[in-house]
């Protein structure tokens, strides 16, 4: 069994911190998801921070959510972390989750602008759309324009957070399939191994196919942030790229 690296426990610890104080405090009334999770930018409650802090925000609805996340951290983060060493690790870690954010953000933008757009289209005012939305209502007029599929998209795009640590987490796949591509991996539930070359790919073909679809998860449960995993794998993938390209030497990070 691999050992946990120092850098990947500090950040399960992290995690496990917010996701208890979420479930704690939300009995009390306070809403840390509010203040934390990734909301739309044109949303009232984004705060310039949340890019980074949605990261380590987990639902409490579905404790699966941190448990798989935490578990692929420990087993693929720590691979990387003895490679590389904690700083080019922790910077990986970092980007690829803001990256992630990143890219889900701008599919959010065009799936609220681009059904906004119709509804525009069929005579409705951008700004009173804008403003319903800021106060978590909507015109029931919009359903007569849009399908239920794009009114579903418009709204969700504003008005649901982002949270978790699963986009920085497919940067750490992305990089340990390129580093290890003969690895064999296995799902939970499947034994069946497959080399990481094929299971990681196959795992984003899948994502890319449930994001267009708008389905759920492997394991169940809705509103998963298919984008935010590619997003989280392609900055992965850029990073790698680059850092190959460059032949980083791996002294300048440990110094």
């Amino acid at each position: 069994m691999m050992r946990i690296t120092e850098t990947v426990k500090h950040l399960i610890i992290i995690n496990v911190i917010f996701w208890i104080a979420t479930l704690a405090l939300a009995e009390r009334n306070i809403d840390l998801v509010s203040l934390f999770a990734l909301y739309f930018p044109e949303n009232p409650t984004f705060k310039f921070w949340q890019p980074v802090s949605s990261m380590f925000m987990h639902s409490v609805s579905s404790p699966m959510h941190i448990l798989f996340n935490m578990i692929g951290l420990w087993m693929f983060g720590s691979a990387l972390e003895m490679r590389w060493g904690k700083v080019k690790f922790l910077c990986f870690y970092m980007i690829t989750g803001v990256g992630a954010a990143l890219v889900h953000t701008l599919v959010n933008y065009y799936g609220l602008y681009s059904n906004m757009n119709i509804l525009v289209e069929a005579g409705f005012s951008q700004t009173e759309i804008l403003d319903l939305l800021k106060e978590g209502m909507y015109n029931p007029n919009w359903k007569n324009v849009l399908t239920d599929a794009q009114f579903n998209t418009m709204v969700e795009s504003f008005l649901v957070p982002a949270l978790g640590a699963s986009g920085a987490l497919y940067g750490v796949l992305v990089a340990f399939g390129m580093l290890y591509p003969n690895m064999e991996l296995m799902m939970l539930f499947i034994p069946i191994p497959i080399k990481a070359k094929y299971f990681i790919p196959g795992l984003l073909v899948y994502d890319f196919i449930s994001g267009i679809a708008g389905s759920t998860g492997l394991f169940g449960g809705g509103n998963i942030a298919h984008f935010a995993h590619l997003g989280g794998a392609l900055f992965g993938f850029l990073l790698m790229w680059y850092w190959n390209k460059t032949q980083f030497n791996q002294n300048r990070w440990d110094r």
